[in-house]
């Protein structure tokens, strides 16, 4: 597990309380953390995955307002900076990342495309 600066993803804390209570729920819950994770796919390239799990011996592991995140090495690159929201509406509820990486999104808000030069050093 790799030491991670806190502004690398923060939690509003709506979010924090949800996963607190999504996990505090759970008797399997014990060790688990958010992870979040970018994934290739959608109309604009990447999505977002998250999902609880335990972290893994090269994850970037971080205490958020007492919750733990875990980003694994290459989705760091691209969310670092990130918000992590819970949103409730009229169309639903769940977690929303806001992220000053990405420069464009599809229509239906589920894929993204960041700046190439993110994308480009993810290749190397």
């Amino acid at each position: 597990m790799n030491e991670t600066p806190k502004e690398a993803i923060t939690l509003t804390s709506q979010a924090a309380a949800k996963i607190g209570e999504l996990l505090g729920g759970q008797s399997e819950s014990e060790g688990q953390a958010l992870r979040v994770a970018v994934r290739g796919g959608g109309c604009s390239g990447f999505q977002y995955a998250l999902a609880f799990d335990r972290a893994k011996e090269d994850d970037h592991v971080l205490e958020v307002d007492g919750v733990s995140v875990i980003v694994d090495k290459v989705s760091m690159q691209f969310v670092f900076g990130s918000e992590v929201d819970y949103i409730e509406g009229l169309q639903g509820a769940g977690f929303q990342v806001n992220n000053p990486n990405v420069v464009a999104a599809c229509g239906c808000g589920s894929s993204f495309q960041v700046k190439e030069d993110a994308a480009e050093s993810a290749a190397v």
